[in-house]
């Protein structure tokens, strides 16, 4: 590890995640970190051991050799290019399942595989359940042979993201018992992400991606004290991962980024901000994430408030 004072580390990676993939590995996720200084990988621990090296553009790994019914913590760390290693993340901990009898019988196949594409860099996947003669513990999602992803057993879907605009793909869905066998590959999906057009000059993502946007936003002025706010409240996009960041926009210019320190909501999100003392002004607002990949996603529908209205 490399530390120089003086010069900027890179900050501890957010929206880190761990699910049991089987009884001897856990699933880590987090979101990628971007701006500066450039990250070059990072460093997945656990516990106070050193696991897994992961390069720069990967923001996943599968920890194997474990333990059954054992709780583990994992945390990560980012490295930037100059060799500088950041602080580590907040704490996960995953729970593998039991081990169970002697399990020969693999999962049946996913059936049903279908999927959408979300804007220009990312996809929205769903399959039926597999049947399995005890549990499936989780599901890989496969972009050509290559794992990209994992989920629990008891989902039937998956937003991927950081995918390249106007890019054909081919997806396959497999399922996993708690013995680590594997179900044969669904049917293969194509899906083509849309090229990168309709985005504002400068701004990625703008435009993009209706299905990567907050959904059910609303927003209401609010007089408290002789002073005005804005209220609002949103249900977060749907990603395979933690969304920890928002912009959010006034009369067509951002006003102000919301990050969220502690653990963000999965349901329905609020947040208020100061608008004035003067009645009668009024605003157009939305919203936009930031997705897991480091992208944004697409802005949500725009609300019009007038204060004292």
């Amino acid at each position: 590890m490399r530390e120089s004072p003086g010069r900027p580390m890179p900050p501890a990676p957010p929206g880190v995640t761990a699910a049991a993939g089987s009884a001897t590995s856990v699933h880590v996720m987090w979101n990628r970190v971007s701006g500066e200084p450039e990250v070059a990988g990072y460093e997945v621990y656990r516990g106070e051991r050193k696991v897994k090296d992961v390069p720069g553009d990967a923001h996943m790994v599968d920890v194997t050799r474990l333990r059954p019914s054992t709780t583990y913590t994992f945390t990560v760390r980012a490295r930037s290019t100059a060799g500088d290693l950041g602080p580590p993340s907040a704490e996960v901990r995953a729970t593998t399942p039991a081990a169970g009898p002697a399990d020969l019988r693999a999962p049946g196949r996913p059936a049903r595989l279908d999927g959408r594409v979300l804007g220009s860099t990312a996809v929205q996947l769903s399959w039926e359940r597999s049947t399995d003669d005890r549990d499936v513990v989780s599901y890989d999602i496969l972009q050509g042979d290559s794992k990209i992803h994992s989920v629990g057993g008891e989902q039937t879907a998956a937003v991927v993201t950081g995918l390249r605009p106007g890019t054909r793909y081919s997806f396959t869905v497999r399922a996993r018992d708690a013995a680590d066998n594997l179900s044969p590959v669904s049917r293969a999906l194509p899906l083509t992400t849309e090229q990168g057009g309709g985005q504002e000059e400068g701004r990625p993502g703008a435009g993009d991606g209706a299905g990567t946007a907050p959904t059910a936003f609303r927003a209401a002025a609010r007089l408290t004290d002789g002073a005005y706010s804005i209220e609002l409240s949103w249900v977060p996009p749907r990603a395979d991962g933690t969304v920890t960041e928002y912009e959010i926009q006034l009369d067509g210019r951002p006003a102000t980024t919301l990050v969220w320190g502690g653990t963000p909501p999965r349901g329905r999100a609020t947040y208020s901000f100061y608008a004035g003392r003067e009645a009668g002004v009024t605003h157009r607002v939305r919203i936009r994430a930031k997705l897991p990949d480091g992208t944004w996603g697409g802005f949500s529908v725009e609300r019009t408030v007038t204060t004292g209205g």
